[in-house]
């Protein structure tokens, strides 16, 4: 009934089909990036696909019903004769954004001095009467988005629509039996920063329906899928499933940081935008070493930082320790989740920390793994094979078709390693960054300290 809206299958959905059935105004209230604009707009699609108005009219007059007094005369003096229009679904709505410029002629209508002193008519006559948007919307579905923003005295025009459905404009006290629905969006978080709803008109909107983010993983991966630009003309890009899900991870554990403001929500569109980056620096890698096909990598995941610090509001102490950082601690967060989908603790000391006894030997023997982000596949696969252990360690616990894949997951490894203070890493200003033993790192750490200070 509502295509491309998923998640909302037994929640907001038959909240809404039940208030449509009921022929409720609507408000959908719910935090920024939950498709509350996307329903609103799909709506419109289960009207009649033609209906017929008066010919001319402004207020889509029904020709057994008209309002206006421009269709009143004109069925008057024409009878059966009186000329028919058709007017499609996608005419039948119209929405208006609130804001705080937005004024009663706008939405309800003024008085036309031009349109009087052309017709030579006086300012009590209907036809001098400019309407607004919504008795334009006759007939249809009318939408304000941000209703809270709205201002007070604004907000009061709208509730002889709403209950009477009549319009008054300046002097004139006219009563039309507006067939209209109206649908209101607004977001929790502005009843206290930017305006707020006055108490007649909640009361006069039939339904409150409350959206929601995605509440598994599945879903936001169905949705980041379905909203994100991937179908590029370029390279090939591969994504494993396991890199999709820390993407959508970082979402979840930006919903629940002490860092984030949770009043604001973390939107959506925060993992549409996290994966195009993830894809487009694979592309641009791909580009640079002419290459036909690549697969994104873990070292890919520093581009996607741009994708979430304009995308979540901070509290004091997250702006304290930095938009950048905050960042980088949701990406680690997510990405020992995910790691923890696929592979043992290596915290755990019965069961996890052994497994792991051999590739930390190699690291603890000296070895380093350098990683450019933009070297070729090739150059990527041979550095993490030469790390002995990570390839028959990966053969262990995953089971993938594609052995494209393999060294994605054994850079999943290292970097989890790193992430649970069992291996360091050092980043480098040629965007580089050097696996080693977590003792060895130290140890060259104060030598460049010691080196410094001499």
């Amino acid at each position: 009934m509502f295509p491309g809206i998923l998640g909302f299958d037994r929640t907001v959905i038959p909240q809404l089909q039940n208030a449509l059935l009921a022929c409720h105004d609507v408000l959908l209230l719910g935090l920024r990036g939950q498709a509350k604009s996307r329903i609103i707009r799909l709506i419109p699609e289960l009207l009649d696909e033609y209906v017929p108005v008066v010919a001319g009219s402004e207020l889509n007059d029904n020709p057994f019903a008209p309002l206006s007094k421009y269709a009143r005369t004109l069925i008057d003096r024409q009878q059966e004769e009186t000329p028919i229009a058709w007017l499609h679904r996608s005419q039948r709505y119209a929405e208006k954004l609130a804001t705080p410029d937005t004024s009663i002629a706008d939405l309800i209508g003024d008085i036309d001095p031009i349109k009087a002193a052309q017709r030579r008519l006086t300012y009590a006559d209907e036809e001098v009467i400019h309407f607004g948007i919504i008795p334009r919307t006759n007939r249809g579905i009318f939408a304000i988005n941000e209703l809270p923003d709205l201002q007070a005295r604004i907000q009061v025009s709208l509730l002889n629509i709403l209950e009477e459905q009549d319009i008054q404009i300046r002097g004139f006290n006219i009563r039309f039996p507006l067939d209209i629905m109206m649908i209101f969006s607004a977001n929790p978080e502005d009843y206290t920063n930017r305006g707020n709803i006055i108490t007649p008109l909640k009361d006069r909107i039939e339904s409150q329906i409350l959206t929601h983010y995605p509440t598994t993983l599945e879903v936001a991966m169905a949705i980041t899928n379905q909203e994100a630009y991937q179908q590029r003309s370029g390279p090939a890009v591969e994504i494993p499933r396991f890199m999709r899900e820390i993407i959508e991870q970082i979402a979840f554990e930006a919903r629940n940081s002490e860092y984030v403001d949770q009043r604001s929500g973390v939107s959506a569109r925060l993992t549409r935008a996290a994966l195009e980056a993830l894809i487009s620096n694979a592309e641009r890698r791909a580009t640079l070493n002419k290459e036909a096909k690549v697969q994104v990598r873990i070292s890919d995941l520093t581009c996607v930082e741009q994708a979430i610090t304009g995308k979540v509001e901070l509290v004091y102490e997250g702006e304290q320790e930095g938009a950048q950082n905050v960042a980088r601690l949701l990406t680690g967060q997510a990405l020992r989740k995910v790691f923890a989908r696929y592979f043992p603790d290596p915290d755990d000391k019965q069961k996890g920390r052994e497994q792991y006894s051999r590739i930390l030997a190699w690291f603890a023997n000296r070895h380093t793994v350098t990683l450019d982000p933009d070297m070729p596949t090739r150059t990527y696969a041979e550095k993490l094979h030469a790390v002995d252990g990570l390839r028959g360690f990966v053969g262990k616990h995953v089971r993938t078709g594609r052995r494209a894949f393999i060294p994605g997951y054994m850079e999943l490894v290292l970097e989890a390693l790193h992430q649970s203070s069992r291996l360091g890493k050092e980043v480098h200003e040629s965007a580089e960054h050097t696996y080693a033993d977590l003792m060895g790192s130290m140890l060259s750490v104060l030598d460049d300290e010691n080196g410094n200070d001499a």
